[in-house]
């Protein structure tokens, strides 16, 4: 498994957590953040499981 890929879902995780905790408390900002960080999480994800099948294939 690519280290982009455990990072990515490790952001994705942590933005879940961001998004959560800014509409628990109604901190748009902080809800914002947090969805920038599930997206940036999905795309890294994406990235690993590219090179994962690449190197896969080789």
């Amino acid at each position: 498994m690519d280290k982009d890929r455990i990072e990515g879902s490790m952001k994705g995780v942590k933005g879940s957590i961001k998004e959560g905790v800014g509409k628990a408390v109604g901190d748009s900002k902080l809800e914002a953040e947090g969805k920038m960080d599930k997206a940036e999480g999905k795309i890294q994800n994406s990235v690993g499981g590219l090179k994962d099948s690449l190197r896969n294939k080789e």
